[in-house]
């Protein structure tokens, strides 16, 4: 039996500690004509105080449109890259420079031309879980909540090249039909989530709507009501009938969640230990590099200015087309996404 208290995300910073930090980043932020862009996954604290919280498409369509000066990125390394990709004349900072991603690290851009190498009818999809330099040698990037749009509108001649989370490319492949070489990444975060504990929470509740991010394991996805970014949730969730719902993905999603579904209850999805051995003190999962980020950190970058996010002029200009491709495909009318 799984205790509900179990499956909650840990607690937020208190507000009597976070008010007068937060009033300072008020402060600062306009003084700097700056915007704070945070990722689902960040602290309560920092979600409170951002402009914009949504995912990595959400992220991207706001850094791709802000007049601010300064941008704030509260997320990992490659988002703020990405921020900065689409806004190379702007400062962008990131609260902590440390804040990488698995995905990122799977997929180094030597070994993606190498295999790019081998068959020169490869187009190359990335999903924006990478580097920059990784990005610059893809025809398109995708997120989870565009990634079986885009697939769909790619050159029915091309052999398709996806990288680098190997279990949204197998989501993708069976939403599609399009079959595609998988690069072999993944988020660790995401595949801590296995099958037996998910099912245990189904039976323990039964009234419960299942939600799973596509980066999950298969026989996970297997289990679930709606499979979805993190955007997709929050709307699955608020137009959903039910009351309870088991979300399983980073428990940074649920603070938002029951800021804007009131009067439901959200469970975060149990995980294994990192041995992958069933454990009686069941934690939810946490990004280890999204939880980098404080509130603090984000005053202190903004008042230094840094750490900056800086990137070569050529991989910028590389970068920059799959992104664009990305953002004109996802804003087509929908019968013309093709």
């Amino acid at each position: 039996m799984i205790d509900v208290a179990e499956l909650q995300p840990r607690a937020a910073l208190a507000p009597q500690a976070a008010a007068p930090m937060a009033k300072e980043i008020f402060t600062l932020k306009k003084q700097l004509n700056a915007v704070i862009l945070a990722h689902n996954y960040q602290v309560p604290e920092i979600q409170d105080v951002a402009d914009f919280v949504g995912d990595s498409l959400g992220l991207a369509q706001q850094a791709a449109k802000t007049s601010a000066d300064v941008i704030v990125f509260c997320g990992v390394h490659f988002m703020a890259e990405t921020a900065k990709i689409l806004n190379p004349e702007k400062i962008v900072v990131l609260p902590d420079r440390d804040a990488g991603c698995s995905l990122e690290e799977s997929c180094p851009a030597p070994a993606l031309a190498k295999l790019q190498a081998t068959n020169p009818n490869f187009w190359t999809i990335a999903y924006i879980n990478c580097s920059a330099a990784v990005k610059a040698l893809c025809d398109v990037i995708v997120t989870s909540g565009n990634a079986e749009r885009i697939v769909n509108a790619a050159p029915k001649d091309r052999d398709l090249l996806f990288v680098p989370d190997e279990n949204l490319g197998q989501w993708v492949m069976e939403q599609t039909g399009r079959q595609m070489t998988l690069w072999k990444g993944n988020c660790y975060a995401h595949v801590e989530f296995q099958r037996e504990r998910v099912l245990a929470a189904k039976i323990q509740f039964p009234d419960a709507k299942i939600v799973v991010h596509p980066e999950s394991l298969r026989a996970v996805r297997a289990l679930a009501d709606a499979v979805c970014s993190t955007e997709k949730m929050i709307a699955y969730c608020q137009t959903s009938p039910a009351r309870r719902f088991v979300i399983v993905t980073e428990s940074g999603i649920i603070h938002r969640l029951r800021k804007e579904c009131p009067g439901k209850e959200f469970l975060c999805a149990p995980v294994f230990n990192t041995l992958q051995l069933p454990t009686d003190h069941c934690r939810c999962s946490e990004c280890k590099f999204m939880k980098l980020n404080t509130l603090e950190k984000v005053r202190d970058c903004m008042k230094n200015l840094a750490p900056r996010v800086e990137l070569p002029a050529e991989i910028i200009q590389r970068a920059r087309r799959p992104i664009e491709r990305m953002l004109e495909i996802s804003a087509r009318p929908m019968e013309n996404a093709g």
